[in-house]
């Protein structure tokens, strides 16, 4: 057996060992590099302790930098306005957490610090579940309740809450300053990983990798579809502005995506002067913003006739692209509209806010019996694990863990080569950037650098060293809390919600089955919209389902099969009405 040989059978046999739902939690996204994030994470956590520093007020700069901190971690790559919200959320319901907290600190005992963590932890899940902004903010109100009742923040009742806010407020200017030069680049950028996604899978027709490769097309497009979903009235829509001009290249690459649909159900390799057919889209119909990927400018003269495709069309695919190629966005109407979110029951919304506040007081006694007043870690880290929301409660308390585990491993280094507080701040940019960075890719790596900055917050406010290592014990204890609760409470919680999704995803293809062949192009690419939507809905909802621990794994690739057969009936129906086909 030849060495590649022998290592792939290793290979094979390693994946073999490890369940796939365990294989699942590990694995890391795959994304560019993210510079501009880990640049603000590094300015977000160190220019506060240094501040501070000068200014001679170390615990003001911790602060500060702990909603620095908090802020990066939620940052994301949406439109700047969403963005603002997000940190602005945030900052706000921390700051109150960090008032409440730090007022039961100083004038309560044990046990009224306990009950308004409890009090807190209700809010908080009631709060949480109310939509991707309501889940920030209720995470940090806790967030900011747990550190206030751990953390002694000297001065006036209100100083602590302010510096808080302000280190939200100054991450916020980080990231909303590029706003001034590059106003809709996100959105922007969206639409173009739309055409290059739809190059790749140009490029791919007729190949093993066609599957794959529309399903990526796919999740560009919903994307674009979400960043620009805020802008998406007709005020915006009809103006000649960059708004404008992006929602009219949007409309294009839903055409586009549609003859390139068709074009791989065909399933032959296309030349290269097809394959290239996206890009010299992108070139003519997305505008140019002051900085950014740059793009040709479109606004010349306004050719006599329509250009001609650099191909021949000679089947129905190669004419729909041809068509698109001619008069990209023509006939169409159709504004980018945000996916339709709803809300949960009563009965849920009760049950996840007293969990997560009978989480929280537990989580509290324990912290009390271990540290007593400096036990604000256990509740803590029960306020970032318990957030269904965000992913799989396995795979987050797992990799929490190891985070946690690996983040003291990296103190023990820190501590021994690093001594002044001068040099911790530079420590603290390092690792507030591989954090920053860490959101992007595993939340083990976002841990591990969160466990070095809060090595540097507990030095510079004079606190126990000795207490990091007992964090990693904490960390466990507080997953086995979290743990506990949910899979006693809701074992299949996860598998409930792909079904549904599953099921949701069966009903869209099948309506787009019955009335695309009959409908006008504006309502014929909303039905493919939506259909396509809840069929990437339900495949995220499995590939979650798939990372938790279940009791019926053959149940998951039945579920994967209707998901497939949904799939390949849309593609068809795509091709079908492409074609001609009428009913």
């Amino acid at each position: 057996m030849s060495e590649p040989t022998a290592l792939r059978a290793r290979e094979g046999t390693l994946r073999g060992a490890v369940p796939g739902w365990l294989g699942r939690s590990l694995r890391a996204a795959r994304a560019p590099f993210p510079r501009a994030a880990a640049v603000r994470g590094a300015l977000a956590v160190s220019v506060p302790l240094m501040v501070g520093l000068l200014a001679g007020h170390p615990v003001a700069g911790v602060v500060v930098g702990l909603g620095g901190l908090w802020a990066v971690g939620q940052d994301s790559a949406a439109p700047y306005k969403a963005r603002a919200l997000r940190i602005a959320a945030l900052g706000g319901s921390a700051a109150v957490g960090l008032l409440a907290g730090a007022t039961a600190l100083r004038y309560g005992d044990a046990v009224v610090i306990a009950a308004l963590l409890a009090v807190a932890g209700v809010v908080s899940g009631w709060v949480s579940v109310g939509g991707p902004l309501a889940s920030v903010a209720g995470m940090h109100l806790l967030l900011g309740a747990t550190v206030g009742t751990g953390i002694p923040v000297p001065g006036p009742w209100w100083a602590g809450p302010l510096e808080l806010l302000g280190g939200a407020l100054f991450a916020l200017t980080l990231t909303c300053l590029p706003w001034l030069w590059r106003r809709h680049s996100p959105e922007r950028e969206a639409v173009i990983a739309v055409f290059d996604a739809a190059e790749r899978a140009l490029s791919r027709a007729g190949t093993s990798g066609a599957t794959e490769a529309r399903a990526r097309m796919t999740l560009a497009l919903n994307t674009a579809q979400d960043l620009l979903a805020v802008h998406s009235s007709r005020k915006h829509a009809e103006r000649p502005t960059s708004i404008g001009g992006l929602i009219t290249a949007f409309r294009a690459s839903v055409q586009l995506v549609e003859a390139v649909t068709a074009l791989m159900v065909e399933g032959r390799p296309l030349p290269p002067a097809v394959v290239r057919v996206p890009s010299l889209l992108a070139a003519r119909v997305v505008p140019p913003v002051r900085a950014g990927r740059p793009v040709p400018d479109a606004s010349g003269p306004v050719p006599d006739r329509e250009p001609e495709p650099p191909f021949t069309a000679d089947t129905p695919g190669l004419r729909a692209l041809a068509e698109v190629y001619r008069a990209p966005g023509r006939s169409l109407t159709l504004l980018p509209d945000p996916p339709a979110y709803a809300g949960p029951r009563l009965a849920d919304r009760l049950r996840f806010a007293l969990l997560l506040g009978g989480c929280t007081l537990a989580a509290a006694v324990v912290a009390y019996l271990l540290h007593g007043p400096r036990g604000y870690w256990l509740p803590m880290t029960v306020a970032f694990l318990y957030k269904p929301d965000l992913g799989p409660v396995f795979g987050r308390a797992l990799n929490r863990c190891l985070g946690t585990v690996a983040g003291v491993g990296m103190v023990a280094v820190v501590a021994w080569l690093v001594t002044d507080q001068w040099a911790l701040t530079l420590v603290a940019a390092v690792f507030g950037a591989v954090m920053a960075a860490g959101v992007r890719y595993h939340y083990a790596l976002s841990t591990f650098g969160l466990t070095v900055i809060v090595f540097v917050f507990i030095d510079f406010l004079g606190d126990d060293r000795q207490l990091l290592p007992s964090r990693v014990l904490e960390t466990v204890i507080a997953a086995a809390l979290v743990l506990t609760a949910h899979f006693l409470t809701r074992p299949d919680s996860w598998r409930v919600r792909a079904e549904l999704r599953v099921a949701a995803a069966d009903r869209a293809w099948r309506r787009y089955d019955r009335r695309a062949p009959a409908a006008s192009p504006d309502e014929r690419h909303q039905l493919r919209r939506t259909a396509y939507r809840r069929l990437a809905e339900a495949r995220q909802a499995l590939d979650t389902a798939g990372a938790e621990p279940h009791r019926d794994p053959d149940r998951f690739p039945v579920l994967e099969r209707r998901v497939a057969r949904a799939e390949q009936g849309c593609d068809a129906i795509t091709a079908y009405v492409v074609a001609g086909g009428r009913r």
